[in-house]
């Protein structure tokens, strides 16, 4: 890449946020991205915030590698990888230089990001108004606007309900039933239940401080927090695809993140006409 070439800085590496970096980096765009010091990503294998724990990660062919800080980041960049620093506040701003900042964190609120941060800044799904504390956001919400830029106004707001798939919502995301380390168990078979694993409801899939996970409904372990993680009472630690056919697709990046990093980068190159920017 052409080191004179600005940065797009993305907040957050979860399953949603890698699609967008991914689709980025694959466009051509000098990615950079930023995590907190313990993500707690259940789609960990389509997740590129797992190179907080691995060092690096890759998914949909894009490596992401942990970096230490801004000038270690542009010798990854160099190399054709995506460099992650461990900074929740967005503290590189300050010497990144960045020429846009895409909230990808989905909080389902703004947790820091503001105009004053780049010229160009995109937030995604509901906590941020684009014209006041962004310039864009763009539509999270499964269904027919799935992936629309929004250049006034906010998003769908946050149902609390996942998209219904193959008639299930709910059902499909498991929360943790007590709060204490996340520890992974073997099926009938021997085998460890782990993400790619086909599940029947009521089967134990993991435990937390002791207690028993249990399947909601049959399906494929799309989604397990990481063995060892500190889980709290109620917090998301497994998510269940009901159709069989998605075990092939657990390392990939989703339709929706996919839709999402569309929506991102129609937003970054409409708001650079404007602005008459060159990002590419």
């Amino acid at each position: 890449m052409m080191q004179k070439q600005p940065w797009i800085l993305v907040r957050g590496a979860g399953d949603l946020a890698t699609g967008v970096i991914v689709r980025l980096h694959r466009c051509g765009f000098r990615v950079a991205v930023t995590e907190c010091a313990n993500p707690s990503a259940i789609r960990r294998r389509a997740a590129l915030c797992e190179a907080v724990w691995q060092g690096q990660a890759t998914v949909g062919g894009v490596t992401c590698r942990r970096v230490a800080d801004v000038e270690d980041a542009v010798h990854v960049s160099q190399v054709g990888e995506v460099p992650l620093l461990v900074d929740e506040r967005a503290a590189c701003v300050s010497v990144l230089h960045q020429a846009a900042v895409v909230d990808a964190i989905l909080a389902k609120r703004n947790l820091g990001t503001n105009r004053a941060m780049a010229p160009i800044t995109v937030g995604l799904g509901p906590g941020f108004t684009a014209g006041e504390d962004v310039d864009a956001v763009v539509e999270t919400m499964r269904g027919h606007h799935l992936g629309r830029v929004i250049l006034q106004g906010a998003a769908i707001p946050n149902t609390g309900v996942p998209g219904v798939i193959a008639g299930y919502a709910a059902e499909r995301v498991i929360h943790a039933p007590a709060s204490g380390e996340m520890t992974f168990v073997q099926d009938e078979n021997g085998q460890t239940v782990d993400i790619g694993a086909l599940v029947c409801k009521g089967q134990e899939i993991a435990r937390v401080g002791g207690v028993p996970v249990l399947a909601t409904i049959d399906g494929v372990l799309r989604g397990l927090i990481r063995a060892g993680y500190p889980v709290t009472e109620g917090l998301k630690i497994a998510d269940i695809d009901p159709r069989p056919e998605q075990v092939a697709y657990c390392d990939t990046v989703s339709d929706k993140a996919r839709a999402i990093g569309g929506g991102v980068v129609e937003a970054l190159l409409l708001l650079a006409r404007e602005k008459k920017m060159q990002l590419l």
